[in-house]
């Protein structure tokens, strides 16, 4: 269209008077040469335009690459557009957000980038083996299961499980000498390894308050608060225990039906554990406070009682978390 314009203006004015004149021939060169500028002027914008839109096509699609690589991936399609999704653990098991199909925006792939790299490897911390404190009295004597402690009072002493004989220390020390006030007995229905969820440790009740003859202080509520936790160092490590329920019982005959305390040792399911635990803490003279749910494992401590006939003082504690870890015996 512009070529077709200046070649019939340049020929209808050559023709006209400015043919001859030498001024008129110096405007018709002075026209050529504006007209070719215009041209070229006009043929330059195009191309510009052409090269600026190529350029912002390509911008964008830079963009939406950067953005492919930095989202993480998610369920569902991937941000190539499968429609098979991603495997379960690629991200480590780890929820980053709630992402969607179309979050692309490359500032929240940054964050979830940073989040994923800063996920520890391994969650497990080394456990720091400690001398067991009663390492020789084990090696003594093969009988002990445990040494149990309740600081402040009397009771520093080892408890003995034999489940061929449950009696064989109940007249008998440590050393298999004659004794009056004999040992602690750890019921042979329970046991430390594996461990049950309730272990029974059975005493006497001494005149002179040792073994057993101290928990009967248990009926007072602050002697409870001031001696509420009970240690228990087993061969592997050191049980911590916190009172959770004290209360009087009796030890009935076969036929009646009625909570037994002693005849609870496992909790297979949740309705097991629940029937103990409501029971202790219905008969506990006090609130002590500590409740219990299905998983956490108990220490039961009985001795004499005599408010009825075959009576029994009961100090039922919790296990609240492990003390040390201890190295092989041998």
């Amino acid at each position: 269209m512009w070529w077709g314009f200046l070649w019939d203006v340049f020929t209808r004015k050559l023709k006209s008077y400015y043919m001859n004149n030498k001024v008129g021939k110096l405007k018709i060169w002075a026209f050529i040469i504006l007209g070719i500028g215009m041209i070229c002027l006009v043929t330059g914008s195009i191309i510009t335009i052409k090269e600026n839109t190529g350029k912002e096509k390509s911008g964008a699609e830079l963009i939406k690459d950067d953005t492919d690589i930095s989202v993480p991936k998610t369920e569902g399609k991937n941000p190539e557009g499968d429609s098979e999704g991603l495997i379960d653990g690629e991200n480590n098991g780890i929820t980053i957000g709630d992402r969607t199909d179309n979050d692309s925006d490359s500032e929240d792939g940054k964050k979830a980038e940073d989040t994923e790299e800063i996920v520890p490897e391994d969650l497990e911390e080394e456990i720091e083996l400690i001398p067991n404190p009663y390492k020789d009295y084990f090696l003594q004597n093969p009988d002990m299961a445990a040494w149990i402690v309740v600081p402040g009072s009397v009771i520093d002493y080892p408890v003995m499980w034999t489940p061929d004989d449950e009696q064989y220390y109940l007249k008998r020390d440590f050393n298999k000498n004659s004794s009056a006030a004999g040992c602690l007995l750890l019921d042979t229905d329970t046991c430390m390894d594996p461990l049950t969820t309730n272990l029974i440790i059975h005493g006497h009740n001494m005149a002179d308050g040792s073994m057993f003859g101290s928990i009967m202080k248990y009926e007072s509520e602050d002697y409870m608060k001031e001696h509420k936790f009970i240690h228990l160092f087993g061969k592997d490590y050191e049980h911590i225990y916190e009172v959770m329920a004290v209360f009087r019982s009796k030890v009935y005959y076969k036929t009646d039906e009625c909570f037994k305390f002693y005849k609870f040792f496992n909790a297979d399911t949740e309705d097991e554990f629940n029937y103990f635990y409501d029971n202790v803490k219905d008969l506990s003279i006090y609130d002590t406070g500590v409740t219990a749910t299905f998983g956490d494992n108990f220490i039961t401590l009985s001795t004499c009682a005599y408010h009825v006939e075959n009576g029994r003082f009961v100090v039922v504690a919790k296990e609240i978390e492990p003390g040390g870890y201890f190295e092989p015996l041998e």
